[in-house]
């Protein structure tokens, strides 16, 4: 998903725009979650990138998604451009010294 997103609408309000905008954000992670994973694969990651533009977007968290739409709205932004890439990744074991040295 590479979308930049409007905070203006002519007939709905600020507030429920922005939880449309949410929504619908969690809907396509959930999507993308529900996909067959390929071969050898165990989750699926995302490369999430936030910004007021294209040219301006920066790395960030899945889970911080939402925090940054809070942001740009504290802001007065009037859109913001949001980028969430899958790929399947694999769970990668710790090193046996870590995990002694935690216990």
């Amino acid at each position: 998903m590479k979308k930049t997103f409007t905070l203006t609408h002519a007939k709905l309000k600020p507030a429920r725009l922005i939880d449309a905008i949410k929504h619908e954000i969690k809907k396509y992670f959930k999507r993308e979650r529900n996909k067959q994973l390929p071969a050898g694969a165990d989750y699926w990651a995302f490369d999430c990138r936030f910004g007021l533009s294209e040219a301006e977007a920066e790395k960030v968290f899945p889970s911080d998604i939402n925090k940054q739409i809070d942001a740009a709205v504290a802001q007065d932004a009037t859109e913001f451009y949001v980028e969430i890439l899958a790929k399947a990744s694999n769970y990668e074991a710790r090193p046996a010294a870590q995990e002694e040295d935690e216990i």
